[in-house]
């Protein structure tokens, strides 16, 4: 059974795991499969349409995310693998009302390690499917950062406004 966490909570350990056993794989799938809930809470608070719709789809790539660490969870253990419900149930991400400009380098901070995190793993491992799709998505993960830089940039342009 997944110990009671938040998102926050969950994010942190993963980013503690130097290999993705098979615990830290579930509690992955979990995290990612999560990641619209915190993108569509971003961009619900954030007050700018333009903004909104690149936060949106980080959101929907991390659900891709999660999909593939499925794959990965398929290969690492030979049978296909079916998620429990407990696994697929999504986080509550608790943000302020408001979200402001200042709180999102935060989350690039952390797509940035996501990056660093999926390269690690992936130099843990042999087989060259589960490598390939762990590189794949580190390389998401800091493409979703460079989306938050342009959400910053058209949120301080419509400041300057």
């Amino acid at each position: 059974m997944i110990e009671p966490m938040n998102f926050f909570e969950a994010t942190a350990r993963i980013g503690a795991a130097e290999t993705l056993d098979l615990e830290t794989l579930e509690l992955l799938i979990r995290v990612e499969n999560s990641g619209d809930v915190l993108y569509d809470a971003l961009a619900d608070r954030i007050g700018n349409d333009e903004a909104a719709e690149l936060l949106r789809r980080n959101g929907r790539e991390e659900v891709g995310h999660a999909r593939r660490m499925m794959k990965v969870m398929s290969l690492k253990t030979g049978t296909e693998y079916v998620p429990s419900a407990e696994v697929l149930e999504k986080f509550t991400v608790d943000l302020p009302d408001t979200v402001d400009v200042s709180m999102l380098p935060l989350i690039i901070a952390g797509e940035q390690a996501g990056d660093a995190g999926y390269q690690a793993w992936a130099d843990h491992e042999t087989d060259e499917e589960v490598i390939r799709l762990l590189r794949l998505n580190g390389r998401e993960e800091t493409k979703h950062a460079e989306r938050i830089t342009k959400v910053i940039e058209i949120l301080e342009a419509a400041q300057a406004n």
